[in-house]
């Protein structure tokens, strides 16, 4: 997860958007129950697979905690039942290879739905409080291991006890987290990478990035509004229906440079779920310590509740 961007996006007439909303549509004709409670989203589970990534110790694009990060990724998606894929790439850094992969899950037939998160931690803690420190790197419980975590649980959830009506493909994106350090070209190598391969044009995509945080306050961003603001505030209305609604605030805050961007570049509907109001993003201190099972639960649940709502999923 990046710096902010410095162009803003406009929103014109958000009210008659989400009234025309085609996802509030399908709400109101397809109001079937939910799963049952042992198959629902879990948070302490998804925060086991936060620890278990923070425990494999620092993970950057290309070394050792990486390639073991990557396996875990691909164990659990095997053992929930997922088709797994890579996608390997490399990256010439100051006359260094890096070698990086993306990791794709795949579950279901027809139209593409993409989530992703990215699965690198930064090498610099370059807005750490301490300047001795800015050089040091970042473990990224938050930034990134809360949206991988998220991923892997829904992982679980989805691969039993439904009917899939689209191609889900769970995407961890390498390579994505050192942009603005001297050698690497830009954030979101990873995800650049994926979007300029893609053998079809998905429905739509959807990033989570850094929403562990204790304190998670998720608002509406500004590239995401204006690519698909539908799929935004639909996501919103289910989360703040399931009572969520002090987590997820329906107003624009942030315009972020992340991983919806390269899709967003190659024409694709793409929306990003960030807190960006985190104090220790890019710091030492971003750790597990800051992040929690209740706000990775919140996330969780409400995608689960969106795929059921919109008919992507039906219970078997």
């Amino acid at each position: 997860m990046r710096r902010q961007a410095t162009a803003l996006f406009l929103l014109v007439a958000l009210c008659g958007l989400l009234s025309a909303c085609n996802y509030q549509d399908y709400f109101q004709s397809h109001s079937g129950a939910s799963a049952n409670a042992a198959d629902k989203f879990d948070g302490q589970q998804a925060f086991n697979h936060a620890e278990a990534q923070v425990n494999i110790g620092f993970r950057p694009t290309g070394s050792p905690a990486s390639v073991k990060t990557g396996d875990y990724i691909k164990e659990n998606l095997k053992e929930f039942g997922w088709q797994v894929s890579e996608q390997p790439f490399d990256q010439t850094v100051n006359g260094e290879v890096f070698h990086a992969r993306n990791i794709i899950g795949t579950l279901g037939k027809g139209p593409v739905i993409v989530v992703g998160a990215h699965y690198d931690t930064r090498l610099w803690a370059n807005n750490d409080p301490d300047q001795a420190r800015r050089f040091d790197p970042v473990m990224g419980a938050n930034d990134a291991a809360s949206g991988v975590a998220v991923m892997l649980e829904l992982a679980r959830v989805l691969g039993h006890g439904y009917t899939l009506n689209r191609e889900l493909r769970l995407v961890f994106l390498d390579a994505e987290d050192n942009g603005n350090i001297p050698g690497w070209p830009n954030f979101s190598l990873g995800a650049a990478n994926y979007a300029q391969h893609m053998d079809v044009k998905p429905e739509y995509v959807i990033i989570l990035d850094m929403i562990g945080d204790k304190d998670l306050n998720v608002y509406y961003e500004g590239q995401s509004m204006n690519s698909d603001p539908e799929l935004m505030t639909s996501i919103f209305q289910v989360a703040i229906d399931l009572g969520y609604g002090d987590s997820f605030i329906p107003r624009l805050k942030h315009t972020m440079i992340d991983d919806h961007g390269p899709f967003i570049d190659a024409g694709m509907k793409a929306i990003d779920l960030i807190d960006f109001d985190y104090p220790y993003w890019h710091t030492v201190s971003d750790t597990l310590d800051k992040i929690s099972a209740a706000s990775l639960e919140k996330i969780g649940r409400t995608l689960q509740t969106f795929f059921e709502k919109t008919g992507v999923i039906v219970r078997s």
